[in-house]
């Protein structure tokens, strides 16, 4: 029987590519390949790559000279790597100029290679060549009007990873997905975490003059409500307890299915799914908020009063300039509004100073913003330039000092502010999702106002009693910056002896 082709999958970037990586795993292990995390021992190493800005860029360039470093070292007898293959959203935008500038690459793969990735793959790792895609601005594959979308997506080529219009074999090996219907991706899941992400739509239709996304993502295009729920009933299946939405845009679900409130009634339908703890949604638009959506959001048990806003400035003038739209105070009753319905609801958010024509004046506005805000997380970019956006061509760019000066202050005041946030929540009882456990000595979970890898984390005085994926009700007695440090209090809805059996104790 001749020895299994393995493959490992690097993830770089946001949690919508984390979701891809998994879809490309699922259809890896349904064509025979096998999975492996360390890259060393796979024939083949698959760098999910980000295009978003230039720091996450260069993570991606640095991450496929390191996987060239492991191929270079099989070669003289010190591993097995033999091919490494670029995908993903850099390679999607770059294609072959990609391959130019990095040669130690033996393939660039676009999303329309996603379907015949085993393919793909199985050719290169042959020796063959498989030509680089040239991009093109995705934007314009699908109808102008969101209505016309969906049956042009289905009835078209176009590749729509996490969307899955292809049907799947029916012999699926244990641990893929779907669990239901033809048009549920397949996917495999690349760890054990008690968190999983699941796309909820692809693509954007606004137009901010920094961001580049929509020219290499495409047009907004929702999942059908169906497949969001199949998909979320296999991952609690799978052990998932907690699901995190993703997308570009959350708040534009369900406008090119005929109802821009259909996140109002998806949301509790996941809730009630068997086994799932938390709902969590991300990348909302403040402009798009609106009164029902911050009802579910607030008051739908099991889904967490967690707001993911994007504001990106405060300053009128410089978010004109951004193509977007609100202000300081209007954006400050927005999060009253919210913490009216829900005062222990968490906020997090992204900013970019220093952007062309931002003034001395717009930068204190923003300072004035942050200050009044109580944000719980705050990401903060100094900005730059991304080909192929309107802001490229702006005047009135500052000098890169300049840019500095203000991230490096806006990053300082961040710190503080998010201390002082998490501080407020002293003595605040908060439902915490267990997610790593390590004896009696400690265990680490997140609170509802708390998204992975983003926002901080629960730090718990002692791990005992505890277990991963078990959610709890903890008190919090202390803070260590964004995080909190919290006493398990008891199991939430369950029986204790429950948890002591599965601790081990």
């Amino acid at each position: 029987m001749p020895e299994r082709r393995t493959v490992a999958l690097v993830t770089l970037g946001c949690a919508r590519n984390e979701v891809d990586s998994e879809e490309l795993a699922g259809r890896l292990a349904a064509d025979g390949w096998q999975l492996v995390e360390d890259a060393s021992d796979a024939d083949v190493a698959v760098v999910n790559t980000c295009g978003f800005v230039e720091a996450a860029k260069k993570d991606s360039v640095d991450a496929l000279l390191e996987a060239n470093d492991l191929k270079t070292a099989a070669r003289e007898g010190g591993g097995r790597t033999q091919a490494v293959v670029a995908v993903g959203c850099m390679a999607e935008r770059y294609g072959k100029e990609l391959q130019e500038a990095l040669p130690e690459a033996d393939g660039v793969l676009g999303f329309d290679d996603y379907a015949d990735i085993s393919d793909r793959l199985q050719t290169i790792l042959n020796g063959g060549i498989h030509a680089s895609h040239t991009p093109r601005d995705r934007r314009k594959l699908l109808p102008i009007s969101p209505a016309e979308r969906q049956d042009a997506s289905s009835a078209s080529d176009v590749a729509l990873p996490g969307h899955a219009q292809d049907t799947p074999p029916e012999d699926l090996p244990e641990g893929i997905a779907p669990a239901s219907g033809p048009r549920a991706p397949l996917r495999q899941r690349l760890g054990n975490s008690p968190v999983a992400s699941v796309k909820l739509a692809s693509g954007c239709d606004r137009r901010c003059s920094f961001c580049a996304i929509p020219s290499f993502r495409g047009s907004f295009i929702s999942r059908r409500p169906s497949d969001v729920l199949g998909e979320t009933r296999w991952l609690a299946e799978q052990g998932v307890k907690e699901i995190m939405l993703v997308s570009e845009n959350n708040t534009s679900y369900g406008k090119d299915l005929g109802d821009i409130r259909l996140l109002e009634t998806l949301l509790p339908e996941l809730a009630e799914v068997d086994g799932i703890e938390r709902v969590r949604v991300s990348y909302l638009q403040p402009a798009e908020m609106r009164p029902g959506l911050i009802d579910v959001l607030t008051s739908t048990p099991k889904v967490a009063p967690y707001f993911d806003l994007s504001f990106q400035h405060s300053a009128a003038g410089v978010l004109r300039s951004m193509r977007r739209f609100g202000d300081t105070d209007r954006f400050l009753e927005l999060l009253e509004t919210i913490r009216n319905k829900a005062p222990q609801a968490g906020v997090r958010s992204n900013f970019i100073v220093g952007f062309p024509g931002e003034s001395e004046a717009d930068f204190g506005e923003l300072e004035r913003f942050l200050t009044g805000a109580r944000l719980d997380a705050i990401g903060v970019f100094g900005y730059s330039d991304e080909e192929g956006t309107e802001a490229v061509t702006y005047d009135n760019k500052l000098d890169a000092e300049v840019i500095a000066e203000r991230l490096e202050h806006i990053s300082r005041l961040a710190d503080e502010l998010t201390a002082q946030r998490a501080e407020e929540r002293l003595g605040e009882t908060v439902e915490v999702l267990v997610e790593s456990v390590d004896g009696e000595d400690g265990a680490v979970g997140r609170a509802a106002h708390q998204a992975p890898e983003t926002d901080g984390q629960v730090l718990f005085t002692s791990g005992e009693g505890l277990a991963v994926g078990r959610m709890v009700v903890a008190k919090v007695v202390g803070t260590e910056g964004v995080d909190l440090v919290a006493e398990y209090c008891d199991l939430l809805g369950g029986d204790p002896q429950t948890i002591d059996e599965e601790a081990g104790r």
